[in-house]
């Protein structure tokens, strides 16, 4: 019987102030159906029932797990290989701006077919990017090269070695919430900057399509951030919030997974008009994005 996890109190804040919020299906790979909590304090989300760090991975084993597979099957991967080219560049900016460095030293955790971690290197970074999925690491080295590290790797890495550590679309799947952040705390040079990449429930199209988001992506997302919830998570481990930068295409990108979850068909015009309305109410307040990218320092 496969080990599972049940919270009995906030996995983010550690408060006993939570409940049900919604149930969501696992559209991806099992059709199982896992329940959603929120916390009363921190406003965190999560996922309950959810697989142990040892029995999650067959969750993961699915051509159609693009940050894994490299897959351009299908109309929605196709596109989302279209942008990627462009954000990958715009991921590569702002770590330098952030960091004020156009070379530097940098982490990227959950590096998947390591497609950021080679542009970074070729622009001149020193880069070290680890990954838990066998399949993942094999294409990393067929596609770019790169030889990634597993995740065992991070608790051994030397205190203060990086200027800046980088998990986009990651914090969300790590049983392990509150070790990593302590190990980044202790790694990171003085100064070092931390960027996360993580979904927003409290979005506009998280809203229209509910149950039904695919940013929820039960199992593999174990938690379910609001700003709020990100906010007092980081404050935990010694990290202040600088700024938000948006992630215009994911709202696109999730709508038109939501959409096909929905109706089982891909609604484009639908998605795309989904997609733009939450932009647009985004566009005053980047915390209102359906993703998010938090802007840290030690």
């Amino acid at each position: 019987m496969t080990e599972t996890i049940t919270y009995q109190a906030c996995p983010c804040c550690g408060q006993s102030d939570i409940s049900p919020a919604l149930e969501a299906e696992d559209y991806t790979v099992s059709h199982e159906h896992f329940p959603i909590w929120e916390c009363g304090s921190c406003t965190a989300r999560f996922t309950q029932q959810v697989p142990a760090a040892a029995a999650i991975g067959r969750y993961y084993q699915s051509a159609e797990y693009v940050s894994h597979s490299e897959t351009r099957k299908g109309i929605i991967n196709r596109l989302y290989h279209m942008v990627r080219s462009y954000t990958l560049q715009s991921k590569r900016k702002l770590v330098q701006a952030t960091s004020k460095k156009e070379k530097g030293v940098l982490l990227d955790v959950g590096a998947g077919t390591g497609a950021f971690a080679a542009v970074m290197q070729e622009a001149g970074w020193q880069v070290t990017g680890l990954e838990p999925d066998d399949i993942a690491r094999a294409n990393a080295q067929t596609h770019h090269q790169l030889t990634l590290q597993t995740l065992d790797s991070l608790y051994s890495l030397p205190d203060a070695q990086f200027d800046v550590i980088t998990m986009w679309h990651v914090l969300e799947h790590v049983h392990d919430l509150h070790g990593y952040l302590t190990t980044f705390q202790r790694i990171l040079k003085p100064g070092g900057v931390l960027l996360v990449a993580v979904p927003n429930y409290t979005s506009y199209d998280a809203q229209v399509y509910g149950a039904q988001w695919a940013a929820y992506d039960v199992p593999r997302h174990l938690y379910h951030f609001s700003p709020e919830s990100m906010r007092r998570l980081m404050q935990q481990h010694g990290f202040r919030i600088n700024g938000y930068e948006p992630m215009w295409f994911d709202s696109y990108y999730v709508s038109m997974l939501s959409e096909r979850y929905r109706t089982g068909k891909n609604n484009l015009l639908r998605a795309l008009w989904n997609g733009l309305r939450s932009n647009k109410k985004a566009a005053s307040s980047y915390e209102k994005c359906s993703s998010v990218i938090y802007i840290m320092n030690k």
